[in-house]
């Protein structure tokens, strides 16, 4: 509540509701400036649903722009554990398919990559390379269909 100027001290809002663990949404959003309020359903933001725990961690991830051995001697944690809390992050902001669709994305410039180079040396015929190019296309195109189904 606006108070004529007086500081009321802010609490962060829940994401998830303390009862049935269901995703919380805000309904009165209040200036502190002039005092107008908005009423309405509007959904939190996606990092309002972290725990307190998980917000440290992308904190202290931040800071040490993502390098996980600084994160592990921080908060003195392994490597191991380190990638499981990222992973409880990723999956509370709904990211896991983007992030699994970006690993195949890898793999497959990884592969490509491989392919190319193997032609350079001499490994494989052009042939070869054109035949394991397709290969690797047609995995995609498969994966991408069984994804539609």
């Amino acid at each position: 509540m606006w108070g004529g100027g007086a500081r009321v001290r802010q609490r962060q809002a829940p994401g998830t509701c303390p009862v049935c663990d269901g995703p919380m949404h805000v309904t009165r959003l209040a200036c502190d400036t002039c005092g107008s309020t908005l009423e309405g359903t509007f959904s939190a933001c996606r990092f309002c649903r972290l725990s307190p725990e998980q917000q440290r961690f992308i904190e202290v991830f931040l800071v040490n722009r993502g390098n996980i051995r600084e994160v592990e001697r921080i908060l003195g944690i392994s490597y191991p554990t380190v990638r499981s809390r990222l992973d409880g992050v990723i999956t509370a902001l709904g990211l896991e398919a983007q992030v699994q669709e970006d690993r195949n994305s890898e793999i497959e410039a990884l592969r490509r990559r491989q392919i190319l180079e193997a032609l350079d040396k001499g490994e494989l015929s052009p042939q070869e390379a054109i035949k394991r190019m397709k290969h690797i296309k047609h995995e995609k195109e498969t994966a991408d269909s069984d994804e539609r189904d």
